[in-house]
């Protein structure tokens, strides 16, 4: 099982100093705690009470009493400080780990992130992080404390066996200790499935809150509380029937080591009753044998929380392992400003077993207004989401300037591309951070040039600290036509010469729609342009169309000749002229 965990032991090399001192510590605490006692009442208390001798002068006895607490004194003092110590390791190793899974999900690609539900993987990165680090700390600390205690105390019994009458005595305590490991090893694979499966609920129930919590307005709108309250009791009763299994195997640990224990000072007593032991050896050993368990009982606590850890382990490594299939190539192509001309050549693309694009080729010269069309899950923004690298292409190549985008770095392509989102999203930060977010060196003035050019800078100013304002969680404090002009700002600040639409004024009032259409039709002058659109009255500025079914392109032209000769397009501009 330690094997196992041996990878990760690279966080603990980070922390070598405070790991260090830890570990001596531990070493201290564990020979005064396994070898300390026992030699106390072996060879330093008897003198006290032989009759035999006469009695001893105050100041010896007093000195010799003065080795009880000092042994202890020295006992706590290091016990102390190696779990100061661990737990400054633990500390430490916690925020590496939890670095380290949230690097990896930045570079993830989003098809990954689509798979997994947001719930699980926050309680990966907190629950199974926080695990691991409490694994590695107790491996650190117990795995050389108790081991330490348990050879001091082996060592003394052993010591005796060859200086004492008392062999076989020792010999039988010494048989009692190995079936001690029995137990240990039953519950370590009992209690290894039944962390997973803690650990998996424990993401249900993060899942459950995620979802509710970004669904509140649904929520109360149909009345769904008490559902909520239904589901989420379910998952809450799993997790609580899981966590009770794990509780049932590892309490049971302690009172089987327990009632060995009792067996082997049993037979002790009988052995030291038949060879005629004196009662200072039989009071030693027994203490070496009682000392003998105590971190037996302490390693088997220690494997139990390995195979907790290995349970959580298991469900960091698949994202920690989840190859990183869209990264910068080997020697890649050095650009700076891009003209724009896309080119997709036999493109295919599946979302798992579902084809999403086939055999697409179309080419889009730099500077054109494309708008892209078609029935939902069409295609469309899986087209546009191919451009900046959010998937990769299954088959075929997308090529700007007549450079396969997979030979450029993800930073110089992903800087030449400007995107508004349909549902645009805002971080918990000022309004000022928030337009600033893909342009981080731009100027005040050209900040608020942008915000002027997107409409947004009046509203802004008529906040109570305007551009200082706080937008609150995914700009919560914000309208859905303030979120999306920001977003548009942001479009305008980057000055990126291939640009994303998608659906861009869908969350715009009537007052404000007409001057952000303005406001875009200056933005996209000189620009490529991908319009996704979803009402058709966003692409009368387009100067090529294509229209998308079941993953296909299937015609591509202006409107008038688009609905003069495609039947589907002519269906979809109708019916939404109709519903209009």
């Amino acid at each position: 099982m330690l094997r196992r965990f041996r990878p990760y032991f690279r966080y603990l090399v980070a922390t070598r100093g405070t790991l260090s001192a830890a570990v001596f510590y531990g070493l201290l605490f564990g020979a005064t705690s396994g070898l300390g006692l026992p030699t106390l009442v072996k060879y330093v208390f008897p003198p006290i009470f032989d009759q035999s001798t006469p009695r001893l002068p105050l100041a010896t006895v007093m000195l010799i009493a003065a080795c009880v607490p000092l042994v202890f004194l020295l006992r706590a003092v290091s016990g102390y400080l190696n779990s100061y110590y661990v737990q400054l390791t633990g500390v430490r190793v916690l925020e590496a780990v939890r670095l380290d899974y949230f690097r990896q999900l930045q570079f993830l690609p989003l098809s990954f992130l689509q798979r997994k539900a947001s719930g699980d993987l926050i309680s990966r990165g907190l629950a199974d992080t926080a695990q691991l680090q409490f694994t590695l700390s107790l491996i650190a600390n117990d795995g050389v404390k108790q081991p330490m205690a348990l050879l001091g105390a082996l060592g003394f019994l052993i010591w005796q066996a060859l200086s004492t009458d008392g062999a076989l005595l020792v010999l039988v305590c010494l048989a009692v200790v190995p079936l001690t490991v029995l137990p240990v090893h039953y519950v370590g694979k009992k209690i290894i499935r039944r962390a997973q499966q803690m650990q998996t609920q424990l993401g249900d129930v993060s899942t459950h809150f995620v979802e509710n919590l970004s669904a509140a307005r649904e929520v109360r709108a149909f009345g769904l509380e008490q559902r909520e309250l239904a589901r989420f009791g379910r998952a809450t009763n799993g997790l609580v029937t899981a966590q009770m299994k794990i509780v049932k195997y590892a309490q049971a640990l302690t009172p089987a080591i327990e009632i060995l224990s009792a067996v082997g000072i049993a037979a002790t007593l009988i052995f030291a009753s038949t060879h005629h032991v004196k009662w200072e050896t039989f009071i030693a050993i027994i203490t070496a044998l009682y000392l003998c368990y105590e971190p037996i009982k302490k390693i088997g606590y220690l494997n139990t929380e390995m195979n907790r850890g290995a349970a959580s382990l298991e469900r960091l490594e698949h994202v920690l392992h989840e190859p990183l299939t869209i990264t910068d190539p080997v020697a890649p192509v050095t650009v700076t400003q891009l003209q724009g001309h896309l080119a997709f050549q036999q493109v295919n693309f599946s979302y798992g077993e579902t084809p999403a694009l086939r055999d697409i080729n179309v080419t889009i010269p730099a500077g054109t207004v494309c708008a892209l069309v078609g029935p939902s899950g069409a295609g469309k923004s899986t087209l546009a989401n191919l451009v900046p690298r959010f998937f990769e292409v299954a088959a075929g190549s997308v090529s700007i300037d007549g450079i396969d985008v997979r030979a450029l770095r993800l930073a110089d392509l992903r800087r030449n591309i400007a995107l508004v989102s349909q549902e645009p999203v805002l971080f918990n930060d000022t309004i000022y951070n928030n337009l600033a977010l893909g342009t981080p060196n731009a100027t005040r003035e050209a900040i608020i040039a942008a915000a002027k050019n997107a409409h947004a800078h009046e509203f802004i100013t008529q906040l109570p600290l305007g551009y200082d304002t706080l937008v609150g969680e995914r700009g919560a404090l914000l309208s859905g036509g303030q979120k999306q002009r920001i977003a548009i700002a942001r479009a305008f600040l980057r000055q990126a010469p291939i640009l994303i639409l998608d659906e861009a004024t869908s969350a715009l009032d009537s007052d404000s729609e007409a001057a952000v259409q303005d406001a875009l039709r200056k933005l996209v002058v000189g620009k490529t342009v991908l319009i996704i659109a979803h009402r058709f009255s966003t692409i009368r500025d387009a100067s090529m169309i294509l229209v998308f079914d079941q993953g296909r392109i299937v015609a591509q032209g202006d409107h008038a000749s688009l609905y003069a000769a495609n039947a589907l397009y002519k269906s979809l501009y109708d019916r939404q002229q109709g519903a209009g």
